[in-house]
């Protein structure tokens, strides 16, 4: 069940502009393995560009207010950005978290196919993303 960084996301009015600077003023590069497919016809369809350090992807999606009337989940990933971790055993995290007490929407692979996600606050409110990739 170990976590291991996968990717951030940050939610923007202006996708274009967000990866101009994280490519021109960070020195990123265009992220092209290991990419989510999104499920566009499930209720998100935003642009979105992916850049990466070599290690770590930055997902630069577009800011979607309405996705959770849209796919009838709890929380929206796209408001203001998320963290988000992978893991080798996704139900045995979401036993933790609910021995912890720990609320969470589980996405399945409402936004990414392939991917099973829930999403889940820190005690800021801060939105965490956990995720198989299958």
């Amino acid at each position: 069940m170990k976590l291991k960084l996968h990717h951030i996301n940050l939610s923007t009015n202006n996708v274009s502009k967000m990866n101009n600077f994280y490519k021109k003023i960070l020195l990123l590069d265009t992220e092209d393995e290991d990419l989510p497919v999104l499920e566009t016809q499930k209720g998100y369809s935003g642009k979105v560009e992916f850049v990466t350090d070599g290690n770590i992807q930055t997902h630069l999606a577009e800011k979607d207010l309405d996705v959770i009337f849209k796919t009838g989940h709890s929380i929206n990933p796209l408001e203001k950005g998320h963290i988000a971790y992978r893991t080798d055993n996704l139900e045995e995290f979401k036993k933790h978290l609910d021995k912890n007490g720990i609320h969470f929407s589980d996405w399945g692979e409402t936004a990414v196919s392939g991917w099973k996600q829930i999403f889940f606050y820190d005690p800021d409110g801060n939105i965490i993303e956990v995720h198989e990739k299958e």
